[in-house]
């Protein structure tokens, strides 16, 4: 027997494979061995940039009796948890259900049904904490397998059929009205940090979706509160160590309220969305600070996370090289006192101020992540643009973290709808053909000839694993995305041959809910289900969003039907849960404002005042609004039919719910008449 990981796509596998553990991927062919030798298996999950999971791989993985013992009594199997989304919301339910608590690396015992009997997460290599060690653990199932087989098998029948018995979410029969939104609003009032911005404590994560919410919100309601709790989070982000004010971009979270120490991963989602929100934040409100981070967020994927192939890379690790050989979460982001005086000698002064280094440090060992504390004061911009670049240079000569170079479907839907978007705001043509290009690999890699979504892709090379509903839900969102933006109405067909993927594989006809993994998906203990917004906008409400688009643009009933019944959860959720619901309560503000479709016909696309009319359209803060492109008598776009210049000058079309505003060609009236109210 060997390590069967070395043919994977999957960085997180190949980082085990060479584990002297007899790894297997998730596979029929691991289960079939298990059931041969008669050994339970051990399920353990993670993913590239996790920092427990490398230092459980090292304590235990990497060790040698570790593995002997491993392979002498177990299965191991070992799954990227990026890749089969599906396999561990399935097991993770499991392990919150019977721990109350969860998290990776995810550590599951299994019987050669796949049903699980014992879990955890990490196991250290010797007891501490009150925590036995994982060779304790592995004993004890050994013998539990070897000598309580009867107990086992009644364990896991238990956990199977308690799983079966949890309640399948319950959608309301019916759209959420004016109501539901203003109550979530009021409960995300009750928990939202006034003194830092954000909501809830410690560790406190950016709240994208949410924010898309309370904008959309605003410019629906004109409820001031809603959009100060965004200006104010989204300022307080910015300004703290969750952003890196060198080279742009967020890290996952911030361990503590104040957003000062972050844990310094760097996900394409949390960027992808960040930089929407920005964007969008600077559409409604014109502020500087928000630009600038929508352009460096955009400006840090494309640098740092596209792939040779046009596509973008899942995550930059948290830890890295400090110098010294040993691996050190953030080495490559703080700096001491000492390490700016080398670099910048004079300006070591300023740079302390402007970026708020102590001399004791705002992280470990005296380092502090950099920030931008001051809100007052005025800095020499010039001084500071060339500490900048300077200290950047420097970090540049720093070992990098490591990247995991999956491309995700789900994740580059929404960095294609990010980059087009923020391209065509600030006039940056080469962002949208960044968004071009990784829409580009997604039809020629992941798509097949039936339109069915492969999940991920590596160095060109289509991963084994089938999409899932948040695959089809965010690259539909993109291209829609793309559409608007380039007036290619082929991203529009795209859209609608994965929408039609959702209605016939991943929506329940009965109730209309919606399931993360299609009717014809590999059969798992249970099929997963889960409504909720957390890192990402979860497939459910990605879809929900995706169909009221594509309806918008098409007039099709069966769409806007699916998405009406999919948004019933917002009605269930919405004032309940109102931080786990952000997009779904965004989709509810399109549906509640129409959406509105505009149209912009002009005698060429290159004309400069059709492009006024467009980039004014897409400047609308209307909630949802969908916006075509064409010349007249183009069939790039159902909504351009009958479309006709006015006096022979470009013109513009506004409707919402089949009724049409009259066409003008004055942007100003068009501004009007793209904003909500």
């Amino acid at each position: 027997m060997a390590n069967r990981l070395a043919h994977e796509t999957s960085p997180y596998l190949l980082q085990h494979a060479d584990n002297p553990v007899d790894w297997w991927p998730w596979s029929t062919e691991a289960f079939d061995e298990a059931r041969r030798a008669d050994k339970p298996l051990l399920l353990s999950v993670g993913y590239s940039s996790c920092h427990w999971c490398h230092v459980m791989a090292h304590e235990s993985f990497e060790d040698q009796d570790t593995a002997d013992y491993l392979n002498e009594h177990f299965v191991s199997v070992k799954v990227d948890r990026e890749e089969r989304p599906d396999v561990d919301a399935v097991y993770m339910e499991a392990v919150q259900a019977a721990t109350g608590q969860g998290g990776w690396p995810m550590t599951v015992f299994l019987t050669p049904d796949a049903e699980p009997f014992y879990f955890g997460t990490y196991f250290p290599p010797a007891p501490r904490h009150g925590m036995p060690s994982f060779r304790q653990i592995l004993e004890g199932v050994r013998q539990a397998w070897s000598t309580r087989r009867d107990e086992v098998g009644e364990v896991a029948g238990k956990i199977v059929r308690d799983l079966a018995q949890r309640e399948i979410v319950r959608q309301a029969a019916e759209a959420p009205g004016e109501q539901e939104p203003a109550q979530a609003l009021l409960g995300l009032t009750r928990e939202y940090d006034p003194q830092r911005g954000g909501f809830g404590g410690a560790p406190k994560f950016p709240p994208s979706m949410v924010l898309e919410f309370l904008l959309r919100h605003h410019a629906r309601t004109g409820a001031e509160g809603a959009l100060q709790m965004a200006q104010d989070t989204c300022e307080r982000m910015a300004r703290g160590g969750l952003y890196d004010q060198l080279g742009g971009g967020f890290a996952r979270y911030s361990v503590d309220r104040d957003w000062v120490v972050p844990h310094f991963e760097k996900m394409l989602y949390d960027n992808a969305l960040l930089c929407r929100v920005y964007a969008h934040l600077w559409r409604a409100t014109g502020s500087d600070l928000a630009r600038r981070v929508a352009l460096e967020t955009a400006d840090f994927m494309v640098r740092e996370l596209r792939t040779a192939e046009g596509g973008f890379a899942s995550a930059l690790d948290a830890d890295s090289d400090d110098g010294t050989g040993r691996h050190v979460e953030g080495a490559y982001y703080v700096w001491t006192p000492e390490q700016l005086r080398e670099v910048l000698g004079d300006d070591a002064e300023l740079a302390v101020q402007y970026f708020g280094v102590t001399d004791e440090g705002t992280f470990e060992h005296g380092r502090s992540v950099l920030q931008l504390p001051q809100t007052e004061g005025v800095f020499d911009a010039e001084k500071v643009a060339s500490v900048k670049s300077r200290l950047l240079a420097k970090r540049a000569e720093r070992p990098a973290p490591g990247r995991d170079d999956k491309v995700v479907a789900a994740w580059n839907g929404l960095a294609v709808a990010a980059l087009a978007e923020t391209g065509a705001y600030f006039g940056r043509p080469d962002l949208t053909e960044a968004a071009l290009g990784a829409a580009d690999l997604l039809v020629r890699v992941h798509l097949d000839e039936h339109a069915r979504l492969a999940r991920t892709s590596k160095d060109g090379r289509v991963g084994p694993n089938a999409g899932v509903l948040e695959d089809y839900a965010d690259v539909a969102e993109g291209f829609l995305a793309l559409a608007s933006v380039t007036g290619e109405g082929v991203w529009l067909d795209f859209a609608g041959l994965l929408l039609d993927h959702v209605l016939t594989r991943f929506t329940d006809p009965e109730t209309g809910a919606l399931y993360d993994t299609a009717s014809d998906a590999e059969q798992l203990i249970r099929r997963p289900q889960d409504p909720t917004d957390n890192a990402a906008p979860s497939g459910w409400t990605a879809a929900a969003g995706a169909l009221l688009s594509y309806a918008a643009h098409t007039g099709s009933e069966a769409h806007r039907t699916a998405a009406e019944r999919a948004l019933g959860i917002v009605k269930t959720l919405g004032p309940r849960v109102p931080r786990f619901i952000g997009w779904g309560l965004a989709a509810a503000e399109a549906l509640l404002d129409g959406p509105k479709e505009v149209a912009v016909v002009g005698p060429s696309l290159a004309d400069g005042a059709t492009a006024a009319l467009h980039r004014t359209a897409l400047l609308g803060t209307a909630p949802g609004a969908v916006v075509a492109l064409g010349t007249p008598g183009s069939d790039e776009f159902p909504l351009l039919a009958d479309r006709t210049l006015l006096a022979g000058a470009p013109a513009a079309y506004v409707c919402r719910d089949f009724t049409c505003d009259a066409p003008t060609a004055d942007p100003e009236r068009l501004r009007a008449a793209v904003k909500a109210r």
